[in-house]
C-alpha cells in the first residue's frame, strides 16, 4: 500500500466512525476541507466540521472506487452512502476529492459531490 493509500483509507475510516481529531490530523496546520458550499481551514474548524456530520448523520459507508496520483497531487472517486438522523433520509452520493498534498500531509482537500439518489 502506497502512502497516498494509507491517507485515503485513513480518511475513509475517520469519516465511518465519526473520528474528527483523526481526520483533522491529515491535515497541514492552515489546510482546507472544501465541499459544495462550505469552506473549513485549520485544524479546529475541519475538526468541528467531522464533529457536525457525525452528530447528524449515521449508516456511514464509503466505496473507494479509485485514486489516481501524480506527485503531490492525487484525485480519490468513491461514493458515499449514509442517513440523516433527525429525517431518516437516505442518501447515495458519487464524489471526486482532489487533494494537495504538502509534506505527507493535506494542504487541500476539495470535494466534487453528485448525489445520484436521495429517499
Amino acid at each position: 500500500m502506497t502512502a497516498v493509500e494509507a491517507l485515503v483509507q485513513q480518511a475513509r475510516q475517520a469519516w465511518l466512525e465519526g473520528d474528527a481529531h483523526s481526520f483533522a490530523i491529515l491535515f497541514v496546520e492552515d489546510g482546507e476541507f472544501i465541499a459544495p458550499g462550505h469552506r473549513w481551514v485549520g485544524h479546529s474548524q475541519i475538526f468541528q466540521a467531522v464533529m457536525d456530520y457525525a452528530a447528524a448523520y449515521d449508516e456511514v459507508s464509503i466505496e473507494i472506487h479509485r485514486i489516481i496520483q501524480d506527485r503531490e497531487r492525487f484525485v480519490v472517486e468513491w461514493s458515499w452512502r449514509d442517513r440523516e438522523k433527525a429525517t431518516g433520509k437516505c442518501t447515495y452520493a458519487e464524489d471526486a476529492i482532489v487533494v494537495d498534498l504538502k509534506q505527507g500531509k493535506i494542504q487541500r482537500w476539495r470535494e466534487y459531490i453528485d448525489v445520484v439518489e436521495s429517499n
